[in-house]
C-alpha cells in the first residue's frame, strides 16, 4: 500500500491530472505573438499571447520565465478573417463565420524530437444580423480556448 502511495504522489512529476506531460521542463516561455494577418484587430496579439500563457500555468507545474524556458512557444497570428456561412431566399448571408489562425513554433529544449512548427485555427458563427463588434469579446474567447487547447495538447498532451 506504501508503494502504491509512493508511485501516486512521485508520477504527478511526469504527468499531471490535466493530461499534460512536461517530463523534465521546469520552466516555459510565451514569447509574444504577432498579429500578421492582412486584417489586424488592435490587442488580438497581447491577448492570446496572455491567454496561452495563462493556460499553460494553469494546467502544468511549470514556471513562467521570459527568457531561457525549457519549453518555448512563439508565432504569430495569420489569419483574422470573416466570411458568409449559409444564405437565404434572398440571397443575402444568414450567418457569418469568424476565422482565426496562428502559426505556432514550439521547442522543447529537453527533448528536441517534440519540437514542431504548426497551424491552428478556429472558427466563430454567429448571426448575419449582428455586427462584429457586438460578437467579438465572446467570439475571441471561444477561439483562444479552442486553439490553445489545441497548442497545448499538441506540445503537452502528446495527442
Amino acid at each position: 500500500m506504501f508503494l502504491g502511495i509512493f508511485f501516486l504522489f512521485f508520477s504527478c512529476k511526469y504527468y499531471n491530472f490535466t493530461g499534460g506531460s512536461t517530463g523534465n521542463a521546469k520552466t516555459f516561455q510565451v514569447n509574444f505573438f504577432q498579429n500578421r494577418a492582412p486584417i489586424v484587430e488592435p490587442g488580438m496579439d497581447r491577448d492570446f499571447t496572455t491567454y496561452l500563457q495563462d493556460l499553460i500555468n494553469n494546467q502544468t507545474n511549470l514556471s513562467l520565465t521570459d527568457r531561457g524556458g525549457d519549453l518555448i512557444y512563439e508565432g504569430e497570428i495569420v489569419d483574422f478573417s470573416v466570411s458568409p456561412m449559409s444564405a437565404t431566399s434572398s440571397q443575402t448571408a444568414a450567418q457569418n463565420r469568424l476565422t482565426v489562425s496562428i502559426n505556432v513554433r514550439f521547442t522543447n529544449n529537453t527533448d528536441p524530437e517534440k519540437d514542431f512548427e504548426k497551424r491552428f485555427s478556429h472558427y466563430y458563427d454567429y448571426p448575419a444580423e449582428a455586427q462584429l463588434n457586438s460578437v467579438k469579446m465572446a467570439a475571441l474567447e471561444d477561439i483562444f480556448e479552442r486553439i490553445s487547447q489545441d497548442i497545448f495538447n499538441a506540445s503537452l498532451a502528446n495527442w
